[in-house]
């Protein structure tokens, strides 16, 4: 059904078959080094296992630096399952977390009681640590150091909701900021960028809050409905009793406002990325840091003044996510989709909004910053008749929307 949807926009299907033709291979091809070392094989498996949207990117990174994060992400995703697992009482986890990164020196560490999904990376930890100790000393530095950090801040929230501005602020720190901080020092610590892409943790920390922000705005409904709660109450407390009241119809009205509100909180960091960006200069880890970015400012401008947020999930067009994928390969392709989604997000800003001028305000910041002279679009650069007869192949290749499909499921998690 998704792919009809995408027969209505031409780039999105000309995206389509250059996927299929080999294109994404171009911009995330996968590195596969790792017949000769079984246990480092064995950390792919998992990496693969355990994520829906890092794997491809991590192993289309250059060098050395893609096994460290591969390594990094497998540690932070055996620190975040013992933090979800309810199973575990508090006063056994926030030992736990606390002390976690003590577990990279213990060979022979592991956790057999966890019930959670992803339980694998605490039963087989011991291979994780192996890969670990064959790190360079300046990567395993670097990942102690974040796990210690992140560890210590997951104890903060386990049993407080997310209240103010500022604690909003500090959750996603210690939940994305902080792997922020931690990829800017493994890419700089690689060689492969600037040292001042390591240094400056305020822009590495604020790449993370923009993911982090747009995934809870998205995740609403999925959040309430499961107990959680991290929208934060400073906001929705204008709005509504209780956050799940937010999903009521009769207070619709009163629930996109309070959307719209924390859409305009998380595109005031959209400079600090541009910024952020612009210092890359590696390709591989451009498109790291790159397809996330993009991702997430279309889906805040699908989400923007858009009721559905509280009925089910908001979703991006799969032709129209891999076109961004594969577009996003330098600072001035950036630009011009953040300049797009942000242009299509002022168009629509509602005048009884409590929150107009503010949104109108940070729109022209948005704006300001991500001028280029580059187009969202490849229809100037293909003529009609080239199009429609990529239009003609898309249906010729329509049994292989299932593979499409499964890659994005796998990259995106849509």
């Amino acid at each position: 059904m998704d792919m009809v949807k995408s027969l209505a926009y031409p780039d999105e299907v000309y995206a389509l078959l250059r996927f299929k033709l080999g294109g994404c291979e171009a911009v995330l091809p996968q590195h596969n080094d790792t017949e000769e070392n079984p246990t480092l094989k064995t950390c792919y498996d998992y990496l693969k296992q355990t994520s829906r949207s890092f794997a491809a990117v991590i192993q289309a990174l250059d060098g050395e630096l893609r096994n460290a994060i591969c390594i990094f992400y497998l540690v932070l995703r055996a620190l975040d399952t013992v933090e979800d697992d309810m199973t575990i009482p508090n006063q056994t986890k926030i030992p736990m977390l606390k002390g976690f990164y003590k577990n990279l020196q213990d060979p022979e560490w592991r956790y057999m009681d966890s019930k959670e999904k992803d339980r694998i990376v605490l039963e087989d930890f011991p291979t994780i640590t192996k890969e670990f100790q064959r790190l360079a000393p300046a990567f395993r530095e670097v990942i102690s150091d974040i796990c210690q950090k992140m560890g210590s801040g997951m104890t903060v929230f386990l049993d407080r909701h997310v209240n103010t501005l500022d604690e909003w602020n500090e959750y996603c720190h210690y939940v994305a900021g902080l792997v922020g901080i931690g990829l800017s020092q493994l890419f700089a610590a690689s060689k492969l960028e600037d040292e001042e892409v390591g240094k400056d943790t305020r822009l590495a920390n604020n790449m993370g809050l923009f993911l982090q922000k747009t995934n809870i705005i998205r995740d609403y409904l999925e959040d309430v409905q499961q107990g959680r709660q991290f929208w934060p109450k400073a906001v929705w407390d204008k709005y509504a009793q209780q956050l799940g009241d937010l999903a009521l119809a009769e207070n619709r009205s009163d629930a996109v406002h309070c959307l719209n509100e924390l859409i305009t909180n998380a595109m005031e960091l959209i400079p600090d990325c541009i910024t952020y960006m612009s210092r890359l200069h590696n390709q591989s880890v451009f498109n790291f840091c790159a397809i996330p970015q993009v991702m997430a400012i279309a889906t805040l401008e699908r989400c923007y003044n858009n009721p559905a947020v509280f009925t089910g999930v908001v979703k991006i067009r799969k032709g129209e996510a891999v076109k961004m994928m594969m577009g996003a390969t330098n600072i001035e392709k950036v630009k011009a989709i953040m300049h797009h989604f942000t242009l299509q997000i002022s168009s629509r800003i509602p005048k009884d909004d409590p929150n107009a001028e503010r949104t109108q305000r940070v729109c022209r910041q948005a704006l300001s910053c991500t001028e280029t002279n580059v187009e969202y679009t490849t229809s100037s650069i293909y003529p009609p008749l080239y199009v429609s007869a990529a239009m003609m192949l898309s249906a010729i290749a329509y049994n292989y929307w299932s593979q499409i499909s499964a890659f994005y499921t796998e990259f995106f998690g849509q």
